[in-house]
C-alpha cells in the first residue's frame, strides 16, 4: 500500500550497548517498531537499573559510571539525572493516593535538608507521617517539605492528609513541637503522645552528668506500671523525691505527666510502639544518608523525587513483612476509656 522513503537514524542505549537503528520512513504514513518507545532513548530493563542505583544511593556521577561499564555511551550524570525525572509520576501516586479505613496511630517527625533557593542554601524541613491502619499494617502515609516547622505548615499537612482519606486518628506520637500540638488540636480530634525519649533527654539536661542514670531509672519506674492511673501516681511520687534538689526537673515532670504518659491509656500490647517517634527514627536515618550522598537539592521537586522514591521502597518492604501491630488489640480502644485530661489538654493547646 506505499513504499519505503529512506530511514531515520536513532541511537537506542541496551544492556547490550548503544545500537544504531534505521526506522523506516514510508511516503505515505508511519512506521514505529513496537518495541520502542516514543521520545525514549534508552531501554526500559536500562533505565531502571539506573534509576534503583540513584533511589539505593548512587550519585547521578557514579550511576553514568555505571552506564558506561555496561556498555553504554553517552551515559553523563545529566543523563542519568533527565532518566530519574521518570520516578516522579511513580512517587506522586504513591503520596497522593487515597487512604482507606481507620488509622489509629499516627506518627509524625521532621528532618532538616538542605536545598537552594535564589541562589543562598537554605535548609527546608521534611515532614514525613505513618500510621497503623487497625488491620496492624504500618505504612507511610505523607511526604511534605516546607520552610519550617510553623503551625500553618503542620495544618496544611495534616489536612491533606484527612482529605486523602485519613480517619479514625486516636492517638498522634511526635516531638514537642508547639506548632505541631497546635495543627494536630486544630485537624484531629485526637491525643497527643509526646516522644518519651526525647522527652528524657530534655529532662536529664537538668541534672548533672553523672546522675543521669540514677535519674533516668527513677523516672523509668512510671513506664514500668500497668496502667495508666498506676503509672501517674508514680510519676507524681517520683517528682516530689527529685524536687528538693532539681526544681526544674520536677517542674517540667509536673507539667508534662500528660503528654508523656498519653500511650498509656491504650492496649498493653501496642505501647511498646507509642511511647516513642521510634518507629519512624530509623527511616528518617535511611532518608539522611541517601540525602548526604547529594548533599545540596537543586531545588525542592528534587527532594520530592529522592526522599519519595526511598519512602517507596520502604513501604514495599512494611508491606511484605508480618503485621506491625496484635489486630485483636485495636477493639480495646474506647473513647470512654481514653483519659479525658489528655483531650483536653490537647485542644486547649
Amino acid at each position: 500500500t506505499t513504499w519505503r522513503n529512506g530511514y531515520r537514524e536513532r541511537a537506542l542505549d541496551t544492556r547490550l550497548g548503544t545500537l544504531n537503528l534505521r526506522v523506516p520512513k514510508l511516503r505515505q504514513g508511519s512506521y514505529f517498531p513496537g518495541f520502542l518507545e516514543a521520545r525514549k532513548t534508552s531501554e526500559q530493563a536500562l533505565v531502571a537499573v539506573i534509576q534503583e542505583a540513584w533511589i539505593g544511593g548512587v550519585s547521578t556521577r557514579r550511576g553514568g559510571e555505571l552506564g558506561q561499564a555496561m556498555g553504554l555511551n553517552g551515559i553523563s550524570k545529566s543523563t542519568v539525572s533527565k532518566l530519574c525525572k521518570d520516578i516522579d509520576e511513580r512517587v506522586g501516586e504513591f503520596l497522593n493516593r487515597p487512604l482507606t479505613g481507620e488509622w489509629p496511630y499516627v506518627w509524625l517527625d521532621a528532618t532538616y535538608l538542605k536545598v537552594r533557593q535564589g541562589g543562598r542554601i537554605v535548609p527546608v524541613a521534611a515532614i514525613i507521617a505513618v500510621a497503623a491502619n487497625t488491620e496492624g499494617r504500618r505504612e507511610i502515609i505523607g511526604l511534605g517539605i516546607g520552610p519550617s516547622e510553623a503551625e500553618t505548615f503542620w495544618t496544611e499537612f495534616l489536612r491533606s492528609l484527612r482529605a486523602r482519606g485519613l480517619g479514625g486518628v486516636r492517638l498522634v506520637i511526635s516531638d514537642a513541637h508547639t506548632g505541631l500540638k497546635a495543627a494536630i488540636a486544630r485537624v484531629f480530634e485526637a491525643t497527643w503522645q509526646r516522644c518519651r525519649v526525647h522527652w528524657i533527654r530534655n529532662a536529664l539536661a537538668h541534672v548533672s552528668r553523672g546522675q543521669h542514670t540514677v535519674i533516668a531509672a527513677a523516672i523509668r519506674q512510671a513506664f514500668d506500671q500497668p496502667d495508666r492511673a498506676h503509672a501517674g501516681e508514680t510519676w507524681r511520687k517520683v517528682s516530689e523525691q527529685l524536687r528538693p534538689r532539681w526544681p526544674k526537673l520536677a517542674d517540667l515532670m509536673d507539667a508534662s505527666e500528660h503528654d508523656v504518659l498519653a500511650y498509656m491509656s491504650f492496649p498493653r500490647q501496642h505501647r511498646t510502639k507509642l511511647h516513642s517517634t521510634n518507629p519512624i527514627e530509623r527511616l528518617n536515618k535511611e532518608v539522611k544518608r541517601r540525602a548526604d550522598v547529594v548533599g545540596i537539592f537543586p531545588n525542592e521537586a528534587s527532594i520530592m523525587r529522592l526522599i519519595g522514591a526511598v519512602l517507596f521502597e520502604a513501604n514495599d518492604e512494611w508491606q511484605t513483612s508480618s503485621r506491625y501491630m496484635m489486630v485483636e488489640a485495636f477493639a480495646q480502644i474506647d473513647k470512654e476509656e481514653i483519659d479525658p485530661i489528655l483531650s483536653i489538654t490537647t485542644k486547649a493547646a
